[in-house]
């Protein structure tokens, strides 16, 4: 009996010290501990270990604007062209108006071999842009229901509505709330229509040859370097047809590059 009370005291302790371990470990081993080590590398100089502490973070499923801008600040120390850019592209996509990304995004932009200048928007795709940059897909599709549920409601108070001057400003009203709902519908459609059929990546091959046709027979158009940023078109076997920032289009074969969309 004294032995039988024993063992289960041992199991109890034993038990509760793996528990505590675990926790121990998991605490330690938790996003924001990774993140805040590789602040604390990046500050020290350490950058590898930085590098290290940032990708394990983002392997448990961590994503945010700070974490892809700490990575492409950490790449950018490392001299690693293509990494550090296609971090700032990724934390770019998550805060497009940050002005520190935007400018270290820039000067990573500035160690690249090709100088590609992009083809000027016309006013009316500037304008386009910056209606459809002024919330995010989720945001323009939070209006929008917004927008319809407003519409739903004041409709139902014109038509419950008696006095002829009330009437007539709820209908009024119903019809603006209508016509901002299209609008906002048509907003979200369209990004996400754009975000569906745009797909961009960041070449990571240290050089590649632009080919005219998707075999060797044609001709090399232009050749593209690390960092690059691509539009992909469609791919055919181990050929992808892509587009770059000033329109220029071609094939590249067995290339090395990263989607943005991963």
């Amino acid at each position: 009996m004294i032995f039988n009370l024993f063992s289960r005291r041992f199991r109890n302790l034993f038990v509760g010290f793996i528990m505590i371990h675990f926790l121990t470990v998991s605490a330690q081993n938790s996003p924001e501990k990774l993140f805040k080590d590789g602040n604390t590398a990046y500050n020290e100089g350490d950058f590898t270990t930085a590098v290290s502490r940032y990708e394990q973070t983002l392997e448990m499923g961590q994503h945010s604007a700070a974490l892809y801008f700490n990575l492409g600040n950490s790449y950018y120390r490392l001299n690693k062209v293509a990494e550090s850019i296609y971090y700032f592209e990724k934390a770019k996509q998550l805060d497009p108006d940050n002005e520190d990304i935007i400018v270290n995004g820039a000067f990573a932009q500035n160690m690249t071999l090709d100088a590609i200048e992009a083809i000027p928007k016309s006013q009316l795709a500037q304008i386009q842009q910056s209606v459809f940059s002024l919330f995010s897909l989720a945001t323009w599709s939070r209006i929008t229901l917004l927008w319809i549920w407003l519409f739903v409601v004041v409709f139902i108070a014109y038509l419950f509505l008696k006095a002829t001057e009330r009437k007539r400003f709820y209908f009024f009203i119903s019809l603006l709330c209508l016509f901002l709902f299209v609008s906002s519908f048509a907003i979200s459609f369209s990004i996400n229509q754009q975000q569906e059929n745009t797909q961009f990546a960041i070449l990571f091959s240290n050089k590649i040859d632009i080919w005219s046709e998707p075999n060797q027979r044609g001709e090399i158009q232009f050749t593209l370097h690390e960092g690059t940023k691509i539009q992909l078109l469609e791919s055919l076997d181990e050929w992808n047809k892509i587009r770059i920032a000033n329109g220029s289009e071609g094939w590249i074969k067995n290339a090395e590059f990263r989607s943005l969309k991963d």
